[in-house]
């Protein structure tokens, strides 16, 4: 630095450094002695002001009517100069009549820069200081940009957090401004207490906030930092918990939070005012609109007697009936629930009042703060415009859903007065948010081995709330990529255009001795028919091709020109048929045991690529208070799929799973799931069976838990075969489980326990059974291993028992941060005779 230059390297003021709270810095103002009360503009003179204009410093006297300045208007240009903060120091003197104004002003700001900064960036705290160069250096403006830094990093949690600003001065009246900075460590939540909560457990409570006690994982999650918005925001989740479980009184009196030094972390208290819980007594409808009966909005009623009263089903109701009043023609109307309590009888009885509202018309919607999404990716989200009836509920409604787009860091719509009493204008604010992914994913599982997946993904491609997605998987058994894009509003209106292009290997492995190549692409159209209930229609093309591994190409595919099969087979054909081919085996290799690849495997083999073109939709309805981690609510989806719109098969697929949870006692969730399937052969008259091995339900675990995969159903029993799992038409499955979690584990951990009992069964083998390539047959009066004159009775022989499969496990379930894990040890109680059993089971997978 140049020698004329003094460096001042330290605290400014000892106000200005903040440790945890910072202290409020005094800016001291010399005294002086009150000049005479008759003064005027022209007998003010100014003293020590370089950039600041002498006509400006004098306009903050304001004198009487007559031109003259008395003591009080002096005093008060001395506090507005002051507060200007452009000048260091202001005083005001009186000498031989005239009132001298000396004033020292404030430094430039040359630069302003931060050091040891490191979990912040730079640029995110100039974006919040005021300070800025170039501007004018002030005391109290730095102290309070201390602060804004101060709580940019109590928000990430660091509340240990030290700032020092220092200046060091330049020539010409100019300063660097320095911001030193002590990060510290983070600061965690240590404890989680609830005080008050009777009707459920801590432990369960906690499921509802967001806030999270520190644990060994916390680095990875983040929940665990303590942010007083958060904790905030948790009140409200808890108190709509409360009044949606019938507690209709509950008040969340306050949330306490304190630091614990020795802990070096914070003690969040929650303190609850249950009251009691209530039921439904009854539901009525008043309208005081004569042609608008009340009673004809019942069916909009999501609120039932007997019921427990719940305040999310009392505001759906409101919005379902204020819309459908809306549709009818009552575009002013509106729905005002009354709860009048009995105590004694814990029952609330729900009077819905339909009355005419303010004739209110929307002037105009004002989209504000969205730099990168379009104004109508927005404004579609509205079920109303400019000109259409205000309606308070279907406000509502969008904002839901533009929160529900994921596309926002935060979304308010508020209303300000139009330009006359009918007219309001909706302001909507939002902030963008970055909508891409990159991830790398890995799992391993018992079924598909060790894999690995790369993907990239949009949810707001191009700011035009379109979705795409690549992805690419490599694993030990599995392999492929796929390419999804979805189109939210198709031609404006609410249905969601999918088109999916994917390419698939399954290699063979201990579950299935084959391979199988699938490459498809499936356009899908999905409507939205209530908040609970969807319908997705698609249409899906696929090629797949069937091969065998390696070494045994040779042993099994009998029209490829290397065609050299084990010695059992050989003998068999020849023995059996010596009219036909003559075989003759020389590698001896076995193939399986000595045995060939099942009938129906060979038989698509030969045939070589097979094309699949069906038509289906899926109807699912979804009550789940949690569709990551439920533990209340009922999910169904229904299915069907068509397959003969052209290509080489014709069937009927139709499945439906049902799965029913219920929180019983004790923080334990009971669920019950249903499911079955059945195939039909369609289209077929040609005497030939229609439907392949491929085409089958294959069942295992994914029906009754203890078994392997493709290890339940009719299966391959022939000496020359694999055994083969050869799949069913008919499937059917119940199971019974009940989670809990463990309790001497902090809530954050994520493990819980499972205890269950499956059962079910598959059967209904419709495939191929003959092989016209090689003369196998099965007809009756057949006896395997022997001639006859329609060729060698060597057809498939297999078991299709239709026995119940069943068994008893228990399980441990991990919401890790590595993505869900499920660990299952099951013990099969009755099993069909070739069944084949895994007692443990294991999946999972991560994104990081």
């Amino acid at each position: 630095m140049n020698a004329g230059m003094r460096v001042l390297r330290g605290t400014l003021l000892a106000a200005l450094t903040v440790v945890a709270v910072p202290a409020a810095a005094v800016i001291a103002v010399p005294l002086v002695s009150s000049p005479a009360a008759a003064q005027t503009l022209s007998s003010i003179s100014v003293e020590g002001n370089r950039r600041v204009e002498l006509a400006t410093i004098r306009s903050y006297f304001k004198p009487d009517a007559n031109g003259h300045l008395d003591q009080a208007s002096i005093d008060d240009a001395l506090k507005a100069l002051i507060e200007t903060g452009l000048f260091q120091d202001v005083k005001i003197n009186r000498v031989g009549g005239r009132l001298v104004v000396s004033v020292v002003e404030n430094p430039v700001i040359n630069r302003v820069a931060f050091e040891g900064n490191k979990k912040v960036k730079d640029e995110q705290l100039t974006a919040e200081i005021q300070s800025k160069p170039r501007g004018t250096f002030s005391r109290p403006m730095v102290q309070s940009d201390v602060q804004r830094i101060v709580e940019i990093y109590r928000h990430s949690g660091r509340y240990d957090v030290r700032v020092t600003p220092e200046i060091v001065e330049q020539p010409n009246n100019r300063v660097d401004l320095i911001f030193s900075i002590k990060e510290g460590g983070k600061t965690g939540i240590k404890s989680i207490e609830f005080i008050g909560n009777h009707a459920f457990s801590s432990y369960r409570l906690k499921d509802v906030i967001k806030t999270h006690e520190s644990n060994f994982l916390s680095f990875l999650t983040g929940g665990d930092v303590y942010d007083p918005d958060r904790v905030e925001a948790d009140r409200d989740l808890l108190r709509r918990f409360y009044l949606k479980h019938g507690f209709a009184d509950v008040q969340i009196v306050a949330a306490l939070t304190e630091y614990d030094p020795a802990r070096h972390g914070f003690l969040v208290s929650f303190k609850i005012d249950e009251g009691q819980q209530y039921r439904v007594g009854s539901v009525t409808f008043e309208s005081s609109i004569p042609t608008l009966n009340g009673n004809s909005l019942r069916s909009f009623s999501h609120v039932h007697v007997g019921a427990l009263y719940n305040a999310e089903a009392l505001e759906k109701s409101v919005e379902d009936m204020q819309v459908e009043a809306s549709r009818r023609g009552y575009a002013f109307a509106v729905v005002r629930p009354r709860g009048d309590r009995n105590f004694d009888a814990h029952t609330v009885s729900i009077v819905f009042a339909i009355d005419e509202g303010p004739r209110t018309y929307i002037e105009r919607i004002n989209i504000r703060g969205n730099t990168r999404t379009r104004d109508y990716v927005i404004r579609r989200e509205f079920d109303i415009s400019e000109g259409d009836a205000y309606n308070r509920s279907l406000v509502d409604r969008a904002e839901r859903r533009l929160k529900n787009l994921d596309f926002f860091k935060t979304v308010k719509i508020t209303t300000e007065p139009g330009s006359s009493s009918d007219r309001v204008i909706l302001d909507v604010d939002v902030e963008d948010k970055s909508t891409g992914d990159f991830s790398v994913s890995g799992g391993y599982s018992t079924t598909q081995g060790a894999l690995a997946e790369v993907s990239v993904s949009e949810r707001n491609l191009l700011g035009r709330g379109l979705f795409a997605k690549a992805s690419v998987q490599y694993g030990q058994y599995a392999r492929g990529y796929s390419l999804s894009f979805v189109e939210p509003y198709l031609l404006d209106y609410r249905v969601a255009l999918g088109l999916d292009f994917y390419q698939r290997e399954q290699l063979a492995n201990q579950y299935i001795s084959y391979n199988l190549k699938t490459l498809g692409f499936s356009p899908r159209l999905g409507f939205g028919l209530r908040e609970d209930l969807t319908l997705q229609l698609r249409y899906s093309i696929f090629q797949q091709e069937i091969g065998l591994p390696t070494a045994l190409q040779n042993c099994n595919n009998i029209a490829g020109p290397n065609f050299n099969p084990s010695p059992a087979y050989a003998n068999l054909v020849n023995q059996a048929n010596p009219n036909s081919i003559n075989l003759s085996s020389t590698n001896g290799l076995g193939c399986y045991s000595d045995g060939e690849a099942s009938l129906p495997i060979r038989q698509e083999l030969a045939g070589g690529r097979t094309l699949t073109s069906m038509l289906g939709y899926t109807l699912t309805y979804n009550t789940l208070d949690n569709n990551k981690n439920p533990t209340e609510g009922l999910l169904i989806d229904f299915r069907q799929d068509f397959a003969g719109v052209g290509g080489d098969v014709s069937y009927l697929k139709t499945a439906i799973d049902a799965k029913y949870y219920q929180p019983l006692v004790s923080d334990i969730v009971g669920l019950v799931h249903l499911q079955g399937g059945i195939l039909n052969n369609v289209g077929k008259d040609d005497g030939q069976p229609g439907i392949r091995m491929l085409d089958n339900f294959q069942m295992g675990p994914n029906l009754v838990r203890g078994f392997a995969p493709n290890g339940i159903g009719p299966r391959d029993t022939n000496y020359l075969s694999t055994m083969d799992a050869l799949g069913g038409t008919k499937y059917w499955g119940a199971s019974v489980e009940l989670q809990m979690p463990f309790w001497f584990l902090p809530k954050e951990v994520g493990l819980k326990g499972a205890v269950y009992a499956d059962a079910g069964s598959l059967w209904g083998y419709e495939g191929p059974t003959s092989y016209a390539l090689t003369g196998e047959i099965n007809a009756p009066g057949c006896i395997k291993g022997t001639s006859s004159t329609s060729g060698t009775c060597a057809g498939l022989q297999y078991d299709d028992t239709n026995v119940v499969r069943s068994s008893v496990g228990v399980g441990l379930i991990w919401q890790s941060p590595f993505g869900p894990l499920r660990f299952d040890y099951a013990v099969p109680i009755t099993k069909g005779k070739y069944d084949r059993v895994q007692e443990f089971r294991f999946g999972g997978g991560t994104t990081f």
